[in-house]
């Protein structure tokens, strides 16, 4: 008997109805699946059901591992290894179409890696991804709101956001605490560019450190008062980082860029 272990996070989703609604949010056969966290197996049965061509999956539990080598057999390619150690663009030369149940305790930081190491050539199609409500909702928060920031800045940069539903805590073994929520992500076509998404990273850090201070002290330690910064933008500095919508932070970085150049 597998038990999901606290430790990492684990909380398996059990619930057929939910299992059967997520493989059919985007075609499944014949393409290359990724599956991150497939814990015991529940979701990697449904997704074997609809052919892929290829299917990966990437666990970090080493009885899990075991557990779904012997259940599986030659179905599914295991990669036993921590998904944050891990370079997706190798994994396959297809695009890949990526489920995932993440663990609660670490799903910004993949989300977050994936985003700051996104090239022009998108190594996915789509991502159906699982996070706890409250961070599902910072996610797809838009400017004005209390649940805005740093992770919707960047979250919103190079990707399209789709919330699909949320998932009680009655559909997993053991139950959480809280709601879960599923969000479906795809690449955008048309973008706002910049040199390094490092700089993206540092920008939103720095205005969002104080977020309901007024725009003023970032703005300097960022620009050190450019006016002509200013000027272009049209901002009115006593607004709080709240208030600037994902397109300004993405003009604030292109304009910082230029500074370091």
């Amino acid at each position: 008997m597998i038990k999901a272990k606290k430790s990492l996070g684990q909380n398996f989703l059990t619930d057929k109805n939910i299992l059967e609604k997520i493989v059919n949010i985007v075609p499944i056969k014949g393409k290359t699946v990724l599956e991150v966290g497939p814990g015991s197996g529940n979701l990697t049965s449904f997704i074997l059901n609809k052919n892929p061509k290829k299917f990966i999956v990437i666990e970090k539990d080493n009885d899990l591992v075991r557990y779904l080598d012997e259940i599986f057999n030659n179905q599914i390619t295991i990669i036993n290894e921590d998904i944050l150690n891990i370079d997706e663009k190798i994994l396959s030369k297809d695009k890949l179409t990526v489920f995932g149940n993440l663990p609660y305790n670490i799903s910004t930081e993949i989300l977050s890696k994936w985003i700051v190491n996104l090239k022009n050539n998108f190594w996915f199609d789509h991502l159906i991804l699982m996070f706890q409500k409250e961070v599902a909702e910072r996610i797809i928060a838009k400017h004005n709101t209390s649940q805005y920031g740093r992770l919707s800045v960047l979250a919103n940069w190079k990707l399209d956001i789709k919330k699909i539903y949320d998932v009680k805590p009655q559909s997993f073994s053991p139950k959480p605490k809280i709601d879960s929520t599923i969000l479906y992500f795809s690449p955008k076509k048309n973008y706002h560019e910049l040199k390094n998404s490092k700089n993206l990273e540092k920008v939103t850090r720095v205005f969002f450190l104080h977020r309901r201070k007024m725009l003023k002290k970032p703005f300097n330690q960022i620009f050190n008062g450019n006016q002509n910064v200013l000027n272009k933008l049209k901002i009115d500095l006593n607004l709080r980082p709240q208030n600037l919508n994902y397109e300004m932070y993405y003009q604030l970085t292109s304009e910082y860029e230029k500074l370091i150049c």
